[in-house]
């Protein structure tokens, strides 16, 4: 039975990931993407993986992917744009995946990473959080930090690429409360005149 709900979650996880790459639609790829995070935790619970399932559940289904729906609805995106040149470019396309499925398999193959080379780990006693917190702080200490790192500088090139000056005309808040209302205001005095006809004017 285990293996049969395996086999399950495994198509349809692999159906999902393909859906996300190949739709045209933005939103259907996200809600795509949503079923294959979701399939994910399910595999995750098989593994007695609890901890790693519940927060990709929370953190990317609850968090992450609903704020990028949100954004992906909110922006007028032409769809028509995103059909051109789709199948000018799909040959190309199947080739780069070929390779891509081709690297994995030579790497990730069960010649380096089967069970005898890698073997399942036992049940933990206690809570498999706890063991997990240990193995990230502990052996696993360098390459957390190395990695909490990497995603800092990411974000500051993130923030950075967004401030690029833009050729939009901005208001400056600094310099509006500087401005005094003689700059702002003139005033002209002129001397009065006379209407030539005598009368005055109305």
């Amino acid at each position: 039975m285990e293996k049969i709900l395996f086999y399950c979650f495994a198509a349809i996880l692999l159906f999902a990931a393909t859906m996300v790459i190949t739709v045209r639609n933005p939103v259907r790829a996200a809600l795509f993407l949503v079923l294959a995070f979701f399939t994910s935790a399910a595999i995750w619970l098989m593994l007695e993986a609890e901890f790693l399932a519940i927060t990709l559940v929370l953190v990317y289904v609850g968090a992450v992917l609903v704020l990028f729906l949100f954004v992906v609805m909110m922006l007028d995106i032409d769809t028509s744009i995103l059909k051109e040149g789709f199948t000018r470019y799909l040959p190309l396309g199947l080739l780069v995946a070929t390779l891509i499925v081709l690297e994995l398999v030579a790497v990730l193959g069960a010649a380096n990473f089967g069970l005898e080379q890698v073997p399942m780990p036992e049940a933990a006693e206690g809570s498999n959080t706890k063991v997990l917190g240990r193995l990230l702080y502990t052996v696993y200490v360098y390459p957390f930090e190395i990695a909490s790192v990497i995603l800092t500088a990411a974000i500051v090139a993130a923030i950075t690429l967004t401030l690029r000056p833009s050729k939009r005309k901005t208001q400056d808040p600094a310099k509006q409360v500087l401005v005094r209302s003689t700059d702002r205001l003139r005033l002209v005095k002129m001397a009065s005149e006379k209407p030539k006809d005598g009368r005055p004017r109305q």
